[in-house]
């Protein structure tokens, strides 16, 4: 059969192939590119700076990645960002969830004001809290103050202060995403299963344990999926809160990416750097992916 009568009279094999062309080629043209874009500059020294022509070094970048400190420096600032901030969004995600779950009369006011905190753009909210932990003139100083402290804290001037200023800005900006998913899970468990173990004397605390936690778990997976790979990519908060200060101690990888690509228009180390970024956040997807396997 010739190409152009199986398009006049298609099979449901090439109907499929034609219906699904267009998105495999704006898949391509947005994301297949892009990453294989990256890739290639990775292996040239590809300075804007300079005004020369990009010079093939091969592995160079990546060598020069591994010996550099700012890198791990960088690196251990995502992961420990990571590591604080996703169980905690959760945690508060997921008493938000319940709180917004319950049988109130209007529900609508509490589940809009899930949104609230997710609806502001994250500089905005690294501004703002950045205005909370000012030193002289914050909140948050303030009410310590008024609570018996005398020596204002330095919030932002200090690495580990300035760390949980951060990670305490993050939890709060994306906890109501986490409660949303968390949300539409709760939803979907049948109240019989509360109601017959009830019946069989089960405490709320055990109803929790062994009927909420386990039905939630396809939506906890997938709502740490989402969460972990943006948290990996941390820019706006602390760059907008800090700036990667003091010194670069809360430096995240998302930023060092920034400075080496944006302020030294270092185009092929810079690239390097987020072709790491990229496997780091491929590799933590692909961990939460077998998880769910194990559970199917």
């Amino acid at each position: 059969m010739s190409l152009i009568n199986r398009l006049r009279d298609p099979s449901d094999k090439t109907l499929a192939v034609m219906m699904l062309a267009p998105a495999f080629l704006l898949l391509a043209l947005i994301v297949v590119y892009p990453i294989g874009r990256l890739i290639w500059n990775s292996f040239f020294d590809l300075r804007l700076s300079g005004g020369g022509e990009a010079k093939f070094v091969g592995l160079e970048n990546y060598a020069l990645v591994l010996q550099d400190p700012d890198f791990w420096n960088a690196t251990k600032n995502t992961v420990l960002i990571t590591l604080v901030t996703v169980p905690g969004a959760l945690v508060v995600g997921l008493g938000l969830a319940m709180l917004a779950n319950l049988p109130f009369k209007r529900q609508w006011p509490v589940r809009l004001a899930l949104l609230l905190p997710w609806a502001p753009p994250l500089a905005f909210c690294g501004l703002i809290f950045a205005w909370f932990f000012h030193s002289e003139y914050g909140v948050v100083n303030d009410v310590m103050r008024r609570a018996g402290q005398t020596e204002p804290r330095m919030w932002l001037l200090e690495p580990s202060w300035a760390f949980a200023a951060i990670c305490i800005t993050i939890v709060w900006k994306t906890s109501s995403f986490m409660a949303l998913i968390l949300l539409a899970g709760l939803q979907m468990i049948p109240k019989s299963l509360y109601e017959a173990a009830e019946v069989d004397g089960a405490s709320k605390l055990q109803q929790f344990w062994q009927i909420t936690i386990p039905m939630l778990m396809p939506s906890i997976i997938v709502a740490l999926i989402f969460r972990t790979i943006t948290a990996l990519q941390t820019f706006d908060i602390p760059y907008t809160m800090t700036k990667g200060g003091p010194g670069n101690s809360t430096e995240t990888l998302a930023m060092l990416i920034h400075k080496t690509t944006i302020d030294y228009l270092d185009v092929g180390y810079g690239s390097t750097l987020a072709v790491f970024m990229f496997v780091l956040s491929l590799c933590v997807t692909g961990v939460y992916l077998k998880r769910i396997g194990n559970n199917a």
